[in-house]
């Protein structure tokens, strides 16, 4: 199906690590999404650490003029977001079934070592 002409994205959600990673080519793609996230003028929302990957997308597009929302459930806050952030707004949420199964999903991998 294609788009329409008159039809277009106005807000972008990306969900990243909270950590960097072992490749500084991480880091450089993540600043670029940010860069041209700001660049074709879009919102960005994303999972509102203020560490990591996630932390330089959204750095990078916040510097450069786009609105930037973090959402971050409530039991996860303490692990990646200050109420003090310089990069736009953090909503705080309830959380749900989803925030369990990420949680779940964690302590799954953490177990078998891999992230």
């Amino acid at each position: 199906m294609a788009a329409t002409p008159n039809r277009q994205f106005k807000n972008i959600c990306v969900l990243s690590g909270f950590t960097y990673g072992k490749h500084k080519e991480f880091v450089e793609a993540a600043i670029d999404l940010g860069r041209s996230i700001a660049a074709r003028k879009l919102h960005l929302v994303y999972g509102g650490g203020n560490r990591g990957l996630s932390k330089m997308v959204s750095e990078a597009a916040f510097i450069r003029g786009s609105q930037v929302l973090g959402i971050i459930p409530r039991v996860l806050k303490p692990l990646g977001s200050s109420s003090d952030s310089s990069t736009g707004e953090v909503l705080v949420v309830s959380g749900d079934l989803a925030t369990l199964e990420a949680l779940m999903t964690l302590a799954s991998w953490a177990h078998l070592h891999i992230h």
